[in-house]
């Protein structure tokens, strides 16, 4: 069964944004604390931004300036507006909904990733 879709995935030059959504299923709770991971081949998905239910949000600090988490409880939709990319952006993004913020990345559910491209 599929819980997270996400969208929004493309190439873009450096300097560029993009804005990535992910639309929850009913099976994903209305408090679900959601987040975005970034992996790349060869390396284990690494904490990008998360957000939960109320607004509060955490961005990774390499991101922190240029990239903003949010969501849409209404329309069960997280978004991460990418602003500044650079080629180290590059990689596949991860849609993740948990119950807690101590669970965050390690027990819920994972969208199918959508891959992002920054040339130089």
């Amino acid at each position: 069964q599929v819980h997270l879709v996400e969208s929004g995935g493309g190439t873009v030059q450096a300097g560029g944004s993009l804005r990535l959504s992910c639309v929850a299923s009913t099976t994903v709770a209305d408090n679900a604390v959601m987040g975005w991971y970034r992996q790349i081949p060869g390396n284990e998905r690494e904490f990008i931004a998360g957000i939960s239910s109320a607004g509060s949000t955490s961005h990774a600090d390499s991101v922190k300036d240029r990239f903003a988490i949010s969501r849409d409880n209404a329309k069960k939709t997280v978004y991460l507006q990418m602003n500044n990319l650079i080629p180290e952006d590059t990689g596949v993004y991860y849609c993740m909904a948990a119950s807690y913020w101590s669970t965050l990345g390690r027990s819920g559910f994972w969208g199918q990733g959508t891959q992002v491209t920054v040339s130089s």
